[in-house]
C-alpha cells in the first residue's frame, strides 16, 4: 500500500467514525470538494502536509492522531 492509498483509507475511515460525508469534511476543513475527491478516489500520490493539517483541524484532531493508525505502521518504502 502506498502513502496515498493509506491516506485515502484513513480519511474515509475518519468520515465514517465522525459520521460525516466527504463533502461535509471539505466544508469543515476549508478544502475544496475536488481536493478531497482526488485524495479519496485516486489515492493522490502527494497530498501535502498542509492539506492533511486542514483536514485534522476540521476534525479537531492532531496530525499525530491522524497518522497514529495501523495503515501507516506497515507502509513499505516507496523508492522508485
Amino acid at each position: 500500500m502506498t502513502v496515498g492509498e493509506a491516506t485515502a483509507k484513513r480519511i474515509i475511515g475518519l468520515c465514517e467514525q465522525y459520521k460525516i460525508t466527504p463533502n461535509k469534511l471539505s466544508t469543515i476543513s476549508g478544502i475544496t470538494q475536488s481536493t478531497i475527491n482526488n485524495i479519496i478516489n485516486t489515492g493522490s500520490k502527494n497530498p501535502t502536509v498542509s492539506t492533511i493539517k486542514k483536514i485534522c483541524d476540521g476534525l479537531e484532531i492532531t496530525l499525530a492522531e491522524f497518522f497514529d493508525d495501523e495503515l501507516f505502521a506497515s507502509l513499505e518504502q516507496e523508492v522508485r
